[in-house]
């Protein structure tokens, strides 16, 4: 099996090339999906001389298989589930609440982390690149695009490395463009892609964001 991606670097290099159209446009703006989309959001708004910011989402686990995406929360009170999840694995309305309940307060704690006092630019009228380093269920995306369309921005552009294509399909009636330029026909995650997919610290995603204010 060939793997496409060395690391997250170089999955932004390559989808920073399908993005070129959007280089030096002063109204396109990167926000990236804390914490491994952020690398990949990073090379991205540098390579188009775009702005980089962080748009926090949370997955919710699914009980007892927290790998599994019941669906997602994000800044701003956007909340999406995952019905095909949920028509399969049936989940009490209080065993959600749990699960968001704990995690919002995660949520909470990433944005004070990584945002501080700053808030969500103003994305009115502008052209919007989601980023993350790829997508299983495409929940937590779909929370993003939630929180983003709540703006009125021009247009969202949702850009990932790696995504399985029916997936792919869904996000394609939630974004006005996707662009991931591996489609692989058997998924089984999103690691299995990479050469190193290790894991992106609290202090990385900092970094990169002071660097991109820079």
């Amino acid at each position: 099996m060939a793997i496409p991606y060395a690391d997250r670097h170089q999955a932004g290099n390559i989808l920073a090339d399908e993005l070129k159209e959007y280089a030096d446009q002063r109204q396109v703006i990167v926000l990236a999906l804390p914490r491994g989309g952020v690398p990949v959001g990073a090379v991205i708004a540098a390579a188009l001389g775009a702005p980089l910011d962080v748009i926090l989402v949370r997955k919710l686990g699914l009980p007892g298989h927290e790998e599994l995406a019941m669906g997602a929360i994000a800044t701003g009170n956007a909340r999406v589930m995952n019905d095909d999840v949920l028509r399969f694995k049936r989940v009490s309305e209080s065993a959600i609440e749990r699960v968001v309940e704990k995690e919002r307060k995660e949520l909470e704690r990433r944005e004070k982390t990584y945002r501080g006092d700053r808030p969500l630019p103003n994305l009115e009228g502008r052209t919007v690149i989601l980023v993350d380093d790829g997508l299983a269920t495409g929940a937590t995306m779909r929370a993003a695009i939630q929180v983003v369309r709540q703006q009125s921005p021009e247009k969202i552009v949702m850009a990932v490395p790696v995504a399985p294509r029916d997936t792919l399909e869904r996000m394609r009636e939630e974004a006005d463009e996707v662009v991931c330029p591996a489609v692989p026909s058997s998924f089984m995650g999103i690691g299995q892609w990479y050469q190193d997919f290790g894991q992106t610290s609290d202090q990385e995603v900092k970094n990169l964001l002071e660097q991109a204010s820079r």
